[in-house]
């Protein structure tokens, strides 16, 4: 039986490493067949940047991870529209199932899972 997880990453890759805890959860709920959302909401849409590289920080790209989310069956990805417009983003990463969101919107997705972890 599975449970509903909602992984939501507010913060901006390679500042911390919640978003790549975030991911990293979300890839493990999903290789045990749990049904996960992940939401990228505030600095956490600057993940879904395209061409960002974590090597000039001497840090190890994990954002290459995102392309893997499908094979994991993690095919509901929301994404904060006031977040990306508030940022002047205007080009993310082509993922399949990503949706953009109005914040109700995002609150009505969210109050349909069951658990919900923030980073």
């Amino acid at each position: 039986m599975s449970t509903s997880i909602a992984v939501i990453s507010t913060k901006a890759p390679f500042s911390t490493s919640d978003g790549k805890d975030a991911l990293d959860l979300a890839l493990i709920f999903g290789s045990y067949e749990q049904e996960v959302g992940l939401f990228f909401i505030g600095d956490g849409v600057w993940q879904l940047v395209s061409n960002t590289d974590g090597s000039l920080l001497n840090i190890k790209d994990y954002l290459k991870t995102l392309d893997a989310l499908e094979f994991y069956d993690i095919e509901q990805l929301f994404v904060c529209k006031q977040s990306i417009e508030k940022r002047s983003i205007v080009a993310v990463k082509e993922l399949e199932g990503i949706t953009l969101l109005e914040p109700t919107e995002l609150q009505t997705q969210l109050a349909n899972y069951k658990h919900v972890l923030r980073f």
